[in-house]
C-alpha cells in the first residue's frame, strides 16, 4: 500500500507552518496541474505555480512565502526553503522496491565470502570469494561483486551493477543501475615515443611519431568509495594504477559520468552527468562540477569550486572559483569573451566601411 501521512505529520517533516486541518490524510504528491483526488499534496512551492491553485481539488499545497500569497487552499504547508523541502517529503512518500531478506536461492556465494546480518542478496547475483557483505546490505537482482570487494553496512546495490576485484565500498552507499566500480584504468604505453608525447615535447603543427603497437599498463590499486555515496546510472569509476582511485564521504555522482585511474575526489562534492575526469585528477571537497564538464589528467580543483556545464579543465582551479568555458576561466572572463563575441559582427561592419573609405582615398589621392 502506498504511504499516507496527516498534513500535521507533512508539515513537521518539512518543517513548515501549518495552516489549516492538520488531521487532513494525504495520499500523493502532486504537480498543481496534476491533481487527480481529494488527497493529493500540490507541491506549489514556485510563485508561477500558485495561480494554478485557484479552483484545486488538491486537499492542500506546499508553499513558499507569505500566507497571502497562498490563499487560495484553506489547507496548506508554508516553508523557507523549497529544494529543501522538496527533499524531506519525498523521502517520506518513496516507495523503496524490496529485495527479501536473506540470500536467493538462485545467488552465488563463493568460498570465504561472508554476508552480514538482514543481508538480501537477490536473485543471481553473484559475490566472489572472500568478498565481505556488510549488514543491512541490499543487492538487486543480477549484481556482481569481484573476489575480495567489501560493500558497507546499509548499502544499496540496484541491478546490472558490476563491482571489481578488492573495491571498498562505505556505509550507506548507493550504487544506479548499470554502474561499473573498479573496471581497469585506460592507461597504455608505446615501446617508443609515441604521437602524443611527441606532440607534447614539440612545438610544430604536426603528428611526428607513429603509435606502433600499444602496451597496457596494469591497474593494481582498488577504488574506494566512502560513506554515504550516491552512484549514478551507467557511470564508470576505473581502477587506480598504482595509487587508489577514491570517492570521498557524501560525494553524489550523476549518470553516465567517467571518472579515470587514480583520481580522487573529495567529500560531498556534486558530479552532474556526463562529465569525464581523466587519470590522476585530483578534485577538492564540495566541488560541483557541472553537466559534461571535461576535466584534464592530473589536473587539481581546488576547495568548493564550481565549474559550469560544457567546460573544458585544462589547467588548476583555485578553492572557491567558479569557472566556465572551454577552456575553464573564470566566470568573470567568461562573460566578458562572450559578450565580446557577440559584438564582433559590428566591428567586422565597421571594418569594412573603413577599408571602403581608405580605398577611396587612395584612389582620391593618384588622381591629384
Amino acid at each position: 500500500m502506498p504511504p499516507t501521512f496527516t498534513l500535521q505529520q507533512i508539515a513537521s517533516a518539512v518543517e513548515g507552518r501549518l495552516i489549516g486541518d492538520g488531521s487532513l490524510r494525504i495520499t500523493r504528491l502532486a504537480h498543481p496541474a496534476d491533481i487527480l483526488g481529494a488527497g493529493d499534496l500540490a507541491l506549489a512551492m514556485e510563485a508561477s505555480l500558485l495561480p494554478l491553485l485557484k479552483d484545486s481539488k488538491a486537499a492542500a499545497a506546499i508553499v513558499c512565502g507569505e500566507e497571502s500569497d497562498s490563499a487560495f487552499l484553506e489547507n496548506r504547508i508554508i516553508v523557507t526553503r523549497p529544494r529543501l523541502a522538496m527533499a524531506l517529503v519525498t523521502a517520506l512518500f518513496a516507495e523503496p522496491v524490496v529485495v527479501k531478506s536473506g540470500i536467493h536461492p538462485s545467488a552465488v556465494i563463493e568460498e570465504g565470502a561472508t554476508v552480514g546480518k538482514n543481508a538480501a542478496i537477490g536473485a543471481q547475483v553473484y559475490i566472489g570469494a572472500n568478498a565481505t557483505i556488510g549488514d543491512n546490505a541490499v543487492l538487486h537482482p543480477q549484481c556482481y561483486i569481484g573476489p575480495n570487494a567489501t560493500i558497507g553496512a546499509n548499502a544499496l546495490i540496484y541491478p546490472g551493477v558490476r563491482i571489481g576485484a578488492g573495491t571498498r565500498i562505505g556505509d550507506r552507499a548507493t550504487i544506479h543501475f548499470n554502474a561499473s566500480i573498479g573496471a581497469d584504468g585506460f592507461s597504455f604505453v608505446t615501446p617508443q615515443t609515441g604521437s602524443v608525447e611527441a606532440a607534447k615535447a614539440g612545438r610544430g603543427g604536426e603528428v611526428t611519431a607513429q603509435n606502433t603497437s600499444l602496451l597496457r599498463i596494469a591497474s593494481l590499486a582498488p577504488v574506494i568509495l566512502g560513506n554515504d555515496v550516491e552512484i549514478g546510472a551507467n557511470t564508470s569509476i576505473d581502477r587506480g594504477t598504482i595509487l587508489s582511485t577514491r570517492i570521498g564521504n557524501g560525494t553524489k555522482i550523476d549518470n553516465q559520468v567517467q571518472i579515470g585511474h587514480n583520481v580522487s575526489v573529495g567529500d560531498n562534492c556534486m558530479i552532474c552527468g556526463r562529465v569525464g575526469i581523466a587519470g590522476s585528477a585530483k578534485i577538492g571537497d564540495r566541488v560541483v562540477l557541472g553537466g559534461a564538464v571535461g576535466v584534464a589528467d592530473h589536473v587539481m580543483i581546488g576547495d568548493d569550486a564550481i565549474v559550469m556545464a560544457m567546460s573544458g579543465v585544462a589547467g588548476n582551479v583555485g578553492k572557491r572559483a567558479i569557472v566556465g568555458g572551454l577552456p575553464a576561466t573564470s566566470r568573470e572572463r567568461m562573460m566578458e569573451n562572450l559578450f565580446n563575441l557577440g559584438r564582433l559582427k559590428q566591428f567586422f561592419k565597421k571594418i569594412e566601411q573603413l577599408a571602403e573609405k581608405m580605398e577611396t582615398l587612395e584612389k582620391l589621392s593618384k588622381n591629384d
